[in-house]
Parts: structure tokens; C-alpha cells; sequence
């Protein structure tokens, strides 16, 4: 497609005569290239799972790590690709990222043919699938331009609600792809029961868990060819003035996304137990994800050549304190969204998938429990909800205001999270812990809702806010920041399931919650609010 010269979209006549069909064409082509971009970010929760039930030789604790990795990588990347659109353009950027894609789907489709895969491998897979997490910042910068701000909410909230649906569309459709040979290769037999979206398969059954990465090309491949054949460059002054040609946007894209993985890496070694890392204190995780994204900004400063003058003129986002204010809120809802669903289904199957029975005076976790609930049963329902549910939090904040919905959502979290953490110290302390299991589903399943109408809701807070130029920029830095959601949630569950209180996860999240619900109010509802319900 051709690049925009002239992109006025709150022109009204302008809007209906050619801009609205436009931005509809990039949108529909955005939103499934964002899928399968948060498939592949996301999809070692559900693999993990299925490599515990086939007898893959690694320590749950390990696995957990691979779903850490993803998330922290995928946060990183956001970063740079916070500032994509402006440096090399919208077609380009969503083509290439979504190309890339690839190398992840292909690695992990070899490597899961062979129990002997050392956990390195998988390790190096995980670090590679976090360029499906970065996606969303560049897709969400991108979509900003091509509608006015009297649409944002919905128009965001559809590219990221529809687009997080991709953790929904791959918790159910790998547990399904993993029964069927649809790609050839040797089955494993399955070690203990496993599921799908319609019930258990026992142990004994053929699985086929390679197809997990191998299914995704079918959408990427299409997927690849519509970007660069159906979207647009806006080549106006404030969206992408300067990108060059082609093959030069992508180069500066990795070159960016370079860093990201560098800094990503540095940090994911002195974080990651030995043998892997340097195995830091729990502690330390928090100074450390301060110091990637310090890290990763410093050395974007440094890179030479034109796209210096551009990140200098996007950086005025970093002298906006609303930018830090955001980022705290959005924290709260795209954070918990995405770290809960990296670490639901685990977390369901070493809760509830095991009998905790006391063993000469010590509680014990190991011993696997026939009542337990399928993971891969239940795992899809809390993303499924807290995805479709945001485009109505967009709608709704459109309506009400942003602000006002962020603090009723503020406070269904802080309820929610402390009736799971109730039921969760319930259930790891019981012989019987399924007893447990549907109260804690509901309470969850409300939670997820809540991050999902909240999303939407700050959505359209960032759009009231920030001018134009900022807009994109400021979605894409505040999403990066609350990405880490998906590293530390993980991380903190794996690190509270070992010291057998995993309830405290939650305790500390409800408390989090509590301080986002204060920082809402006083800067954007109280009597000394600076924007108005935004």
C-alpha cells in the first residue's frame, strides 16, 4: 500500500470520506499479527504444563522460569519498540516484528521432539518468543495515530482486547493441536493425565507437544504478507517523517530490538538461579528490572545517526510525570492481566493437582491428586475473559470518563485478590485441595475481568492526557513498565509455592492494588486533580 502523505483524522470530513476506512484496513490487519504475538510470548505456561505431565526431566521451579524468561524479555523489548513507529513506520514495523515471530515458533517446535533438549535450549526458545511481547508496544503506538481521540478507547481497547485474546486463542488451541500428528513427527505417551478445553485425556495417550510451535506458522505466514501488502507508513511530521527505505527501517528496528535483548539478558543473569544465572536474593529482581529499564533508555540515547534526533524528541515522555503516573496504574491492570495468565495454569496445577499431605511432621506437595482439575481445562477462561471484556472498559471510560472506571475496577481487584489469596492458603494445605477450586476459579475469573475493563479504562486516560505526538510514545513506555507483570508474578508465585505460602503472592498484589487505587484518585478524581476524570 501506498504511504500517507496527508492524515488529518480529526478533520470530520476527512474522518468519513477515506480516513476511516483506512485506519479500519490497518486495524483488522493489526489486531490477528497482535495474536499471535501474545500467543508466542505466552504459550510456556501451557507448555511447561504439558511438559510436567510427559516426564520431561526438569524441577517445577525450572519450568516456572521459562514463562519468567518470556516475560521479562518480552517487557524489555517493549521499550524500543515504544519508539518504532516514528523511526521506521507502521507497515514496516508491524511486517517485520510479525515476521519474526517465526524463528521462536520454528525453535520450539524441534526442540519439544526430544525429552533430552537440555533446559538451556528451551531457556534460549523462551528468550526469543519475548519479541511477541514487545509487538504490542509498537502495534499500540501504531493504532493511535490512525484514529481521533474520540474513538481511542474503543479503537485501542479492540486492538488489545482482540489481540490479548492470542493468550485465550493459544491456551486452546495447543492442548488441541498437541493430540493430533497434523505436522508429522513422533508422539510422547503421556506420563499423567492432561486436558483440553472439553475434558481430561488419560494417561497413556499419544501427545504430539511439538505442534505447539509449529501451529503458529499457519497464521504467521499469512499474516506476514497482509502487513506488508495492506497496511500503511503515515508520513506526516508528527507520525513517521523520516523512515528511509524499507530495508533501512527494519535494520534500525534490530538494531533497537538489539538492545533490548542485551539488557534483558544482563539482568536475566543475575536474577536466574545457578546454573543458569548468578541466582540473586528474591530481592534483588526489583532494582534490577529498575536497572533494564534504566539500561535500555541509556544506551537508545547513545545510538548514532538519524534516529538520535527522533528518540530525543519522543524522550520528552520521561519529563512528563503523568508518564510515571500511568505507568504505576497501568501496572496494575495490563500487569496483573499478563502475569496471571503466564503463571494461571501452573499455578492450578501444582496447587490443585497435588495432595498436600503431612508426611512425619512435614507438610508435603508431591503426591499427584486423581480429583485434581485439568489446567488445560480451565486455564484459557480467565485471558479469555479479561481480553473480549476490554473493549467494553474503552467503551465504558469513553462514556463515563477513564479515571472513574480505573477506581470502581481499582477496588473489585483489591476484593478479588484477597478472596483468592483466602482460598489458596486453603487449598495447599488440604489432602483435598479440588474442594477449594471453584470458589478460587470464580474470585479469579472476576479478577481477570476487572484487569480487562481496566485496561480499557487507561487506554483512554493516556489518549485525554497526552498530546498527540506523546500519545504513542507514552502507551508504548507505560505497557513495557507494566509488562514485567509477566516476569515477576510468575516469579513471585514460583517463589511463594516453594516456601509453601503461595497466598502471600496475593497479599502483596491486593496491597499494590490499594496503592494505584490512592494515586488514581488523587491526580485524576480528587480535589486536587490536575486532568478531570480523563
Amino acid at each position: 500500500m501506498s504511504d500517507l502523505q496527508k492524515w488529518d483524522v480529526e478533520n470530520a470530513q476527512f474522518w468519513e470520506s477515506e480516513g476511516k476506512r483506512i485506519a479500519n484496513r490497518n486495524l483488522w490487519i493489526s489486531i490477528p499479527s497482535l495474536l499471535c504475538g501474545f500467543a508466542i510470548w505466552l504459550y510456556w505456561g501451557i507448555i511447561t504444563v504439558q511438559m510436567l505431565n510427559l516426564g520431561f526431566p526438569f524441577a517445577k521451579s525450572e519450568l516456572f522460569t521459562l514463562a519468567a524468561i518470556a516475560g521479562l524479555t518480552g517487557a524489555t523489548l517493549r521499550i524500543p519498540s515504544s519508539f518504532f513507529i516514528r523511526i521506521a513506520g507502521g507497515r514496516n514495523t508491524i511486517f517485520f516484528t510479525t515476521a519474526l515471530l517465526m524463528l521462536p515458533a520454528i525453535g520450539t517446535g524441534i526442540a519439544l521432539q526430544d525429552k533430552t533438549t537440555p533446559i538451556w535450549v528451551f531457556q534460549a526458545l523462551a528468550f526469543l518468543s519475548g519479541f511477541g511481547g514487545g509487538n504490542f508496544a509498537s502495534s499500540m503506538s501504531n493504532i493511535s495515530f490512525f484514529f481521533p481521540k474520540r474513538q481511542q478507547g474503543l479503537a485501542l481497547g479492540l486492538n488489545a482486547g482482540l489481540g490479548n485474546a492470542g493468550v485465550t486463542t493459544m491456551q486452546i488451541l495447543v492442548p488441541l493441536v498437541m493430540t493430533f500428528g497434523i505436522f508429522g513427527g513422533e508422539p510422547m505417551i503421556l506420563e499423567n493425565t492432561s486436558g483440553t478445553l472439553i475434558g481430561k485425556i488419560p494417561a497413556g495417550t499419544e501427545s504430539y507437544i511439538h505442534n505447539a510451535g509449529y501451529v503458529w506458522l499457519l497464521l504467521l505466514i499469512p499474516l506476514a504478507f497482509a502487513g506488508w501488502f495492506g497496511m500503511n507508513n503515515i508520513r506526516t511530521d508528527d507520525v513517521s517523517p523520516h523512515i528511509g527505505s524499507p530495508i533501512g527501517a527494519m535494520s534500525k528496528i534490530a538494531g533497537m530490538l538489539l538492545i533490548g535483548f542485551i539488557t534483558a539478558a544482563i539482568g536475566l543473569y543475575i536474577i536466574l538461579p545457578a546454573p543458569t544465572g548468578l541466582g540473586a536474593p528474591g530481592w534483588a529482581k526489583w532494582p534490577v528490572i529498575a536497572g533494564i529499564l534504566f539500561g535500555t533508555v541509556m544506551l537508545m540515547k547513545m545510538i548514532p545517526g538519524d534516529i538520535k534526533p527522533n528518540l530525543q524528541r519522543q524522550f520528552k515522555i520521561f519529563s512528563n510525570k503523568h508518564t510515571w503516573i500511568m505507568s504505576v496504574i497501568y501496572t496494575m491492570t495490563f500487569g496483573s492481566f499478563i502475569g496471571y495468565s503466564a503463571g494461571f495454569a501452573l499455578a492450578i496445577k501444582v496447587v490443585f493437582g497435588y495432595q498436600h499431605l503431612m508426611v512425619d511432621g512435614v507438610l508435603t506437595h508431591n503426591t499427584v491428586n486423581a480429583n485434581g482439575p485439568s489446567a488445560l481445562m480451565y486455564a484459557w477462561m480467565g485471558p479469555f475473559i479479561g481480553a473480549l471484556i476490554r473493549p467494553v472498559g474503552g467503551w465504558s471510560a469513553d462514556k463515563v470518563g477513564g479515571a472513574k472506571v480505573t477506581q470502581i475496577v481499582s477496588i473489585i481487584m483489591i476484593g478479588s485478590a484477597l478472596g483468592v489469596a483466602y482460598y489458596l492458603q486453603a487449598a495447599y494445605a488440604s489432602a483435598t485441595p479440588e474442594e477449594f477450586f471453584v470458589p478460587f476459579l470464580i474470585l479469579f475469573l472476576i479478577l481477570f475481568a476487572a484487569t480487562g475493563i481496566g485496561n480499557g479504562s487507561t487506554f483512554r486516560t493516556i489518549a485525554m492526557v497526552f498530546n498527540k505526538e506523546q500519545a504513542g510514545p507514552a502507551l508504548g513506555w507505560t505497557s513495557a513498565v507494566a509488562a514485567y507483570g509477566a516476569f515477576i508474578i510468575p516469579q513471585v508465585f514460583g517463589e511463594q509455592i516453594k516456601a509453601a505460602t503461595p497466598e502471600y503472592a496475593l497479599y502483596g498484589f491486593a496491597i499494590f492494588y490499594v496503592v494505584c487505587l490512592i494515586i488514581n484518585w488523587w491526580y485524576y478524581l480528587g480535589p486536587k486533580r490536575e486532568y478531570d476524570n480523563p
